[in-house]
């Protein structure tokens, strides 16, 4: 398997953290040396591994926010 290359350009904010120090965030990452997306998913501290996750361009982030400004919570 070919070995994937990202690069995190911005850290947005953390969602949340468990137990073992992994936390959930919105980052702006560089996938293969291609245009930045924003990427929610869960990272190991010092961003050494990452668990699985979505990546949004802008205007899916836009359509989440819409979507989110919608609800009740």
């Amino acid at each position: 398997m070919a070995e994937i290359k990202y690069e995190i350009k911005e850290t947005v904010g953390t969602l949340s953290e468990n137990n073992k120090g992994w936390s959930k965030e919105l980052n702006l990452i560089s996938w293969n040396d291609r245009e930045p997306k924003y990427d929610i998913r869960d990272w190991a501290p010092e961003h050494e591994k990452m668990g699985k996750g979505v990546t949004l361009s802008v205007e899916e982030l836009k359509k989440l926010r819409d979507l989110l400004n919608e609800m009740k919570l």
